[in-house]
């Protein structure tokens, strides 16, 4: 008696996707590895830590990281909110708010640029007031750099925790709520346990868009080495000197420590998925 697999057509879809991933993503970062290791690359490892080690190349790793991370924690505060308000409240043009949520996927990353700058500029719609009232200045400082990436990075956030929220059963919290737990404790023990994988997986995505980062930053940026200056305007500046080697060695260190990133939030995440759940009601009771 033959087994059927309950997925027809697994083993093509799987050898297609396999080679889409291959040509996609493993032969250009094998190619970019490979590129540097060559003897002939006039770069040796004396000279790659000489690049790494410059000070505007430090200056401007630790703007690239410090940003996205500052931005993606940010974004992921208000995606919640954002994502909450949409699950547990009707809304006359929730259509509206979905497809703002999701314009910074479908709008050219040079456009939001532009956009951002014109906004926050020091005489621009926003920019003025913060400026006169708070004495606030957002364009072109490193500001700037942390609104850009919470403007393409919250998509991520929302998107991750909406269906989760959506999932929940109401009669965990009425169950609670009816043992007399407070709105602080339904959230602390049903809520947020079962939101918190999700909530790590827009973190992360929302973090590593924020890190490559280009075109809706350099125009709010500045552009001003050792201040505002991000990693991938460093490495198109040395490909425009014709630097090959110093926009390779760049590029390489910026994917490691971005891989290294990311794969320490996925043991984080996965650490929670197999965390063994108990009952949630029964806890958030006082």
């Amino acid at each position: 008696m033959s087994k059927t697999n309950i997925l027809p057509g697994f083993r093509p879809a799987l050898g297609f996707s396999l080679l889409y991933l291959s040509l996609v993503v493993l032969i250009p970062l094998s190619t970019l590895v490979f590129k540097i290791l060559q003897p002939d690359a006039h770069l040796s490892w004396a000279g790659y830590l000489d690049i790494i080690g410059n000070e505007r190349v430090q200056a401007s790793f630790r703007v690239s990281f410090v940003a996205a991370l500052i931005a993606a924690f940010i974004a992921l505060v208000l995606g919640f909110v954002l994502a909450w308000v949409l699950v547990r409240y009707r809304l006359p043009a929730k259509r509206i708010f979905d497809a703002l949520i999701d314009l910074p996927f479908a709008l050219p990353t040079a456009v939001a640029g532009i956009v951002l700058a014109s906004l926050y500029a020091p005489n621009g719609l926003l920019g003025e007031p913060l400026n006169q009232l708070l004495g606030v200045k957002i364009a072109f400082k490193p500001a700037g750099i942390v609104v850009a990436l919470i403007f393409i990075g919250l998509p991520f956030i929302v998107r991750t925790i909406e269906p989760v929220l959506q999932e929940i059963d109401p009669s965990m919290e009425e169950a609670a709520s009816s043992m007399g737990a407070s709105r602080w404790q339904i959230f602390r023990y049903i809520i947020f346990p079962n939101v918190l994988p999700a909530a790590i997986t827009g973190f992360g995505m929302a973090f590593a868009r924020g890190v490559g980062e280009y075109g809706s930053v350099i125009f709010i940026a500045g552009n001003l080495p050792y201040v505002s200056e991000i990693v991938p305007l460093l490495i198109i500046t040395k490909l425009e000197q014709y630097d090959y080697s110093g926009a390779t060695a760049l590029a390489l260190t910026m994917l490691v420590v971005s891989f290294v990133l990311l794969l320490a939030i996925n043991l984080v995440q996965l650490m929670l998925l197999k965390r063994p759940q108990t009952p949630t009601a029964a806890k958030a009771k006082p």
